[in-house]
């Protein structure tokens, strides 16, 4: 597939394939995971409630008054997050236990391979 687009867009390839491990580490996690591991809406979803408000009180509060709003803010932001999909693999992947393709590696396919 490189060698398809190498001759037009030689910079892309050259990136692509040099982080080729990174851009697919998340198929080393269970197949429930992926889609919390590729997104980036949860951090922007978070701030984007404390980010609104410290706009519009902007000179308003002290320092402390500042944060402790920003606390707050975040505490009730956290009462609508959903639970990560598939999180009782979490165990397994904090203990180190392998994951091909999105599923977990039996002890004896790790010794075939």
């Amino acid at each position: 597939m490189s060698v398809v687009f190498e001759a037009k867009y030689p910079k892309v390839v050259e990136c692509l394939l040099k982080d080729h491990n990174e851009l697919l580490a998340f198929y080393g996690f269970p197949a429930q995971h992926w889609q919390s591991l590729r997104t980036s809406n949860p951090i922007e979803s978070a701030f984007g409630t404390i980010r609104h408000r410290t706009k519009r009180s902007k000179g308003c509060l002290t320092r402390d008054g500042m944060l402790h709003m920003m606390y707050k803010l975040g505490m009730c932001a956290e009462k609508k997050w959903r639970k990560l999909r598939g999180f009782n693999y979490l165990a397994k992947v904090i203990t180190g236990v392998k994951f091909r393709d999105g599923i977990e590696v039996a002890e004896n396919d790790q010794e075939a391979a």
